[in-house]
């Protein structure tokens, strides 16, 4: 595995999904509780964030995304380096709990 390989990444979810039916909140819980499941943390409102070894960890995850998606609404992923996610600027509300506990600069401890 080269170095570009190894670098640390952030994978952001954000979706819109319809929760008016039954059958559509029931598609909502599904796709929160995989994103969850996968590892996933919730940064904000139907915004999900995780942490991925490199590029291949990446199209991993990524598959396994498009494999679990709601068959209604909006499903966006953006792949973002852990520098450019500690760049992120808090402008009103606090830090989760996650937040606290783990910054950008422990996450290269690891």
């Amino acid at each position: 595995m080269s170095q570009l390989t190894r670098r640390f990444m952030r994978l952001i979810v954000f979706f819109d999904l319809p929760t008016v039916t039954k059958t559509e909140k029931r598609a909502y819980t599904v796709f929160r509780r995989f994103l969850l499941n996968d590892g996933y943390d919730m940064i904000q409102w139907s915004v999900y964030g995780r942490v991925v070894n490199g590029v291949d960890d990446a199209d991993t995850h990524l598959k396994r995304l498009a494999a679990n998606l709601p068959p209604e609404g909006s499903v966006r992923c953006l792949q973002i380096s852990e520098k450019q996610f500690a760049q992120i600027r808090l402008l009103v509300g606090t830090l989760t709990r996650q937040e606290k506990r783990v910054n950008a600069d422990q996450m290269l401890l690891f």
